[in-house]
């Protein structure tokens, strides 16, 4: 088992910048890669950004490259979402969701978000509550 607790969302103008925070708590022996998801009004919920287990390789969507970065903390049990030069298009809930069904050499792995699509949050076992992320002049 896993908890998740999102925090640092908030209003935000365009151009401008937020960071948010994953806060997971469990199992210390485990490790799992890490995502973060965003859910617009009226759209369904898509997969944004990713770390995997050992903080070494990241999975992002076309729409936030070069504008997002993700990092992670073990020791404090954190991970990180920068977002910068928001756009109104970036307003959503926020939720990060842990996942271990990608395994590959000693790490668990991220969702190639941009090609699994939808399907990339079936990956993902354990979720927080979500934090609401507002772009807007």
């Amino acid at each position: 088992q896993l908890n998740l607790v999102e925090s640092g969302g908030g209003l935000a103008q365009p151009g401008g910048s937020l960071r948010l925070s994953c806060t997971y708590s469990g199992d210390p022996a485990k490790r799992y890669a890490i995502g973060w998801f965003r859910q617009a009004p009226g759209k369904e919920r898509e997969g944004v950004i990713c770390i995997n287990s050992i903080g070494t390789v990241t999975e992002r969507i076309d729409a936030v490259a070069g504008r997002f970065t993700i990092s992670r903390d073990d020791d404090k049990g954190t991970v990180d979402l920068q977002m910068n030069s928001l756009v109104p298009d970036d307003t959503g809930v926020y939720y990060c969701a842990a996942s271990r069904l990608r395994y590959w050499t000693g790490n668990f792995m991220c969702p190639p978000f941009e090609v699994v699509g939808r399907a990339a949050e079936d990956e993902f076992s354990f979720w927080g509550q979500g934090t609401q992320v507002t772009v807007s002049s």
